[in-house]
C-alpha cells in the first residue's frame, strides 16, 4: 500500500487516497496529507487501512507531491561517509566543520521547503542559475505525524549547488533553498509496512541525451545515525502542527566536477518506497514555465 496526493484531472481538487494494485481508493475523514499527520498514529492507520471501493485507476489521475498544508520539509546533512567525503573535497577553506559535524552529538538539520514549493514526480527541478555545479541528493524521507512518529517514507531529491556550498558554509541556505530545489515522491510508504528501514538500498542514475551519464547505489544501512535520533532532534523546541518530512542525508554523490544539466533525467529509487524522476531545467524563470506546463496538462 502507498499513500498519495492526486487529483482526477489537472482542474479537480486534490484528494488523499491509498494505492492498492494500480488503483487509488479514496481516504476517508482525510482530505490532505496534513490532516493525516495531525492524527495520532494509530488513527492514521486505521482511516488509510480502513479504505475502500474500487476506486479510480492509477492512470486516470494526476499524482501530486505527497506533501500538502503547513507541513515542513527539513534535511539532514552529512550523515553518510560518502557525503562527509564530498563535502570536505568540495571545500574550498572550511573542510574540518563537515568533519566534525560528522562526529558530533547534534546532527546538521536545517529547513528545505514550505509544502506548496515541493515538486513532485514527473515535474521539474531547477539548478540555480549562478551555479557552477550542482548535484541531485537521493535521500530517504521520513513522513513524521505531529507528535514525531514516524507515519512512513518517500523520496527525495534535495537538489543542491556544490559551488555554493564550497564558497563558503554560511551559504548552505542558498545553495540548498530555492525554486526547484525539492522534490519528493511519488507517494508515502507507511511505516507498518516497512520490516527495516534502516537497510533500504538507494539507487540515483542521470540519463543526458538518451545515455546514462552517472549511476550509483548504497543502503540506509551506511547511515551514521539512527532515524529516531534525526527525528528526536527535529522535534526538539520545534512544533509542527502538520507534521514534518525529514530527508535523512545523501549516500551517492557523484565526483567532481560532475554538474547537472538542463535536461537530464534525474532518477531516485528508494526500495519498498518508490521511484522518482524528474527533469532538470535552469533557473526560476524557465522552472515556472515548465511547472505550470505539467501542472496544467499542456505536456505529460
Amino acid at each position: 500500500m502507498h499513500i498519495v496526493r492526486y487529483r482526477r484531472d489537472h482542474r479537480s481538487p486534490a484528494g488523499v487516497g491509498v494505492l492498492r494494485e494500480g488503483r487509488v481508493v479514496p481516504v476517508e475523514g482525510a482530505e490532505t496529507v496534513a490532516a493525516l499527520l495531525r492524527l495520532p498514529l494509530g488513527r492514521a492507520r486505521d482511516l488509510c487501512e480502513g479504505a475502500s471501493g474500487t476506486g479510480t485507476a492509477l492512470e486516470e489521475v494526476v499524482l501530486l507531491p505527497p506533501v500538502d498544508g503547513r507541513t515542513e520539509v527539513w534535511a539532514a546533512g552529512v550523515t553518510y561517509q560518502n557525503s562527509r567525503l564530498a563535502r570536505m573535497e568540495e571545500s574550498l577553506n572550511e573542510a574540518d566543520v563537515y568533519e566534525r559535524v560528522y562526529h558530533a552529538d547534534r546532527p546538521e538539520l536545517f529547513f528545505k521547503s514550505v509544502a506548496w514549493k515541493v515538486v513532485g514526480d514527473g515535474e521539474p527541478i531547477a539548478v540555480r542559475a549562478d551555479s557552477a555545479i550542482s548535484v541531485p541528493e537521493p535521500e530517504a524521507a521520513l513522513v513524521l505525524n505531529s507528535t514525531g512518529e514516524m507515519f512512513g517514507l518517500t523520496v527525495c531529491d534535495d537538489v543542491s549547488s556544490r559551488s555554493l556550498e564550497a564558497e563558503n558554509p554560511l551559504y548552505l541556505p542558498q545553495a540548498k533553498i530555492y525554486d526547484g530545489a525539492c522534490a519528493l515522491g511519488p507517494a508515502i510508504r507507511p511505516a507498518w509496512e516497512i520490516e527495516d528501514p534502516g537497510a533500504l538500498t538507494v539507487e540515483l542514475s542521470i540519463t543526458r541525451a538518451g545515455e546514462r551519464v552517472w549511476h550509483g547505489s548504497a543502503s540506509t544501512a551506511q547511515l551514521n545515525r539512527t532515524f529516531a535520533e534525526l527525528a528526536g532532534y527535529l522535534f526538539r523546541d520545534n512544533t509542527f502542527a502538520d507534521g514534518a518530512v525529514l530527508s535523512t542525508g545523501t549516500c551517492l554523490v557523484p565526483d567532481l566536477p560532475f554538474t547537472l544539466e538542463p535536461g537530464d533525467l534525474v532518477e531516485i529509487g528508494v526500495a519498498e518506497v518508490g521511484t522518482l524522476r524528474n527533469t532538470v531545467v535552469r533557473g526560476a524563470g524557465d522552472h515556472a514555465r515548465a511547472l505550470e506546463r505539467v501542472r496544467s496538462g499542456t505536456i505529460s
